[in-house]
């Protein structure tokens, strides 16, 4: 048995903590904030499952590879959806209430899902639902938790992690000793202008772990959400909605997706929202619109109840008048490489949910896998804790997977280690957050091209880390490392790669056919 400290309180560390309890380990859990409040109960769309008899883990597994763009992990994927009926029947047990009908559990369809396999709690609320069961089932488990507390940066001795130093409430750093740290503080949404995240979500864990030494990969493909609702805090409104009929309009209610893509507003994510990015561009600038008039005022209050009251907050009958949206920033396919097992390429650290890079999604997250990867992989971390590791694993070896053998220009950006160049120029200014996010979404949102990336990696150069002194500068420190890693992987991989978007790889290949 060991003693195992996780660092997050969303799904991920929250199923790791239980399960570690349950393995009989001595559990510690830390979460920046309360213990409610992680990105994770923001979740509207889902959790997908081959549950059902017209669907199966092959069908699952070929539109989760089809979507990662020829990235995803074949090995990961099929751990997904192998192992995630069963994790879907332990949330039930933990008390999730998946919604039903007359025929058993109510199931969606979502963007590049051949079938409908999207489950549901409270019509737009799965994951408050998913995470208030958790949070109900670990408080019943010997688990000391520790809120408001954020991670501050690891703590390697010969090699290998052992313990983190924390930084509380009170700005107070706090060195905790462990046998296993496992990392499961979120994505990093907060690097952009316009993002669905809460603003918790600044990168954590994987700018602590790239510190200390392990290898991160894929920070490039950063999944932006087609339909954000254009208004104060950017709420997000669920890809469900469109898998109900909602349709996209531009300002001449013209809709237009079905000249982008023969699936219209169900294409892959990065499809839909670079058609959005487009046509707002066209337009000056000015919101798209999401048009759910045709699904009606009762089907909308009843199916999803978080959105109606969303849209009427902001002012608009959406059952009435479609309703403007804009593209924002959702969801980091990239993170801290990991085994099948959640290890790291350093001995003695763990990662899970979205900080970790499984392989799972590849260039492109299949919609509603998020929460399902969270949970299978959380689930076989917790397995793995306290065993040894596999002796290619401890060195960062084969089982250390790179996605998406034999694509054009892979592994360029694959892997960034903490040697990585982040020098900074003559008598740097400390980081301005606003500044940053901005030019983040200008230069590195949904199309890119490298005069832009060089532009944005000069004016990242020109910024210094503030002093640790609360979680503000904390944050703005980490905001920054994984900015400019972004950015160093973005110039790296020079093809159009799923949510990685160059518009000069469109120049170069329209030369190449011409020659």
């Amino acid at each position: 048995m060991v003693h195992v400290l996780v660092v997050g309180g969303g799904i991920a560390g929250l199923w790791t903590a239980v399960k570690a309890a349950d393995a009989g380990h001595t559990v510690e859990l830390v979460t920046k904030t309360v213990l409610a409040d992680g990105n994770t109960r923001h979740a509207q769309g889902g959790i997908a499952a081959a549950l059902f008899p017209d669907d199966s883990a092959e069908r699952h597994f070929d539109d989760t590879i089809a979507a990662g763009a020829g990235l995803a992990d074949p090995d990961a994927v099929r751990v997904l959806v192998d192992e995630g009926p069963a994790r879907v029947r332990d949330l039930i047990r933990f008390g999730v209430g998946f919604d039903r009908g007359e025929s058993g559990l109510e199931r969606g369809l979502e963007a590049a899902h051949s079938r409908a396999r999207i489950l549901h709690a409270g019509g737009d609320a799965t994951g408050a639902a998913i995470e208030a069961a958790l949070v109900a089932t670990v408080r019943r488990r010997a688990v000391r938790i520790d809120e408001e507390t954020m991670l501050a940066d690891l703590v390697v001795e010969h090699g290998r992690v052992v313990g983190a130093r924390l930084l509380a409430a009170s700005g107070a750093l706090i060195e905790r000793r462990a046998d296993a740290v496992v990392l499961a503080t979120g994505g990093s949404g907060c690097l952009y202008r316009h993002t669905t995240n809460p603003d918790v979500a600044t990168g954590d864990g994987v700018a602590a772990a790239w510190r200390a030494g392990a290898a991160v990969a894929d920070l490039e493909f950063v999944q932006f959400h087609p339909t954000a609702l254009d208004a104060p805090g950017t709420p997000l409104i669920s890809e469900a909605v469109r898998g109900e009929g909602a349709v996209l309009v531009d300002r001449a209610g013209e809709r237009f997706m079905l000249d982008v893509d023969p699936r219209g507003e169900l294409a892959p994510r990065d499809i839909v929202a670079r058609a959005v990015w487009r046509r707002m561009a066209e337009q000056g600038g000015e919101p798209v619109f999401l048009d759910a008039t045709g699904l009606g005022a009762a089907f909308l209050a009843q199916r999803f109840p978080s959105l109606d009251a969303a849209c009427r907050e902001a002012g608009h009958d959406w059952s009435a008048v479609p309703v403007p949206i804009t593209p924002a920033a959702h969801y980091a396919m990239g993170g801290v490489v990991t085994d099948l097992d959640g290890r790291t390429t350093l001995p003695g650290l763990f990662a899970v949910g979205e900080t970790a890079r499984t392989g799972v999604h590849g260039a492109n997250r299949l919609a509603s896998n998020s929460l399902l990867e969270a949970a299978v992989f959380a689930d076989r971390a917790a397995r793995a804790l306290g065993s040894p590791a596999p002796a290619r694993a401890q060195n960062g070896g084969d089982t250390i997977r790179r996605a998406g053998a034999g694509a054009r220009n892979h592994g360029v950006s694959d892997r960034i280690s903490a040697r990585t160049d982040m020098s900074v120029g003559p008598d740097p200014s400390v980081v301005d957050r606003a500044e940053l996010q901005g030019l983040m979404w200008e230069h590195v949102g949904l199309e890119r091209d490298a005069e832009g990336l060089a532009a944005a990696s000069a004016r990242l150069a020109t910024w210094r880390a503030p002093e640790v002194r609360d979680r503000r500068t904390a944050e703005d420190r980490n905001l920054l490392d994984l900015a400019r890693l972004t950015v160093a992987a973005a110039l790296a991989r020079t093809e159009n790669r799923g949510a990685h978007f160059r518009t000069d790889d469109l120049v170069a290949a329209a030369a190449r056919e011409a020659a």
